[in-house]
């Protein structure tokens, strides 16, 4: 495999994650009480995007290959919640 082939298939397996990931963050900055001790936007897409590339990472570990739907399902879920602990989604009740 070339260089960029594998340039291409890393980025292409880590999209999901990162477009998720900041996505989560910026709905997250509509739908919660806003925080004063909230990080910034950037700061809390790059932080889902970290637990979603986790995610995808041990999808590929345990089911052998990419894209399996519960690996998405376990993304969307994995990347919600990092997004309510980063923005403080706990403290405000």
């Amino acid at each position: 495999m070339a260089p960029s082939d594998l340039v291409n298939h890393l980025l292409n397996f880590v999209a999901p994650a990162f477009a998720v990931g900041f996505l989560c963050a910026l709905l997250g900055r509509f739908s919660m009480r806003r925080s004063a001790r909230a990080p910034a936007l950037w700061v809390q897409g790059a932080v889902n995007a970290l637990v979603g590339v986790a995610v995808l990472a041990g999808g590929l570990v345990y089911f052998g290959r990419d894209g399996m739907m519960a690996t998405y399902v376990a993304l969307v879920l994995a990347c919600a919640t990092s997004q309510w602990l980063v923005a403080g989604g706990w403290r405000s009740a």
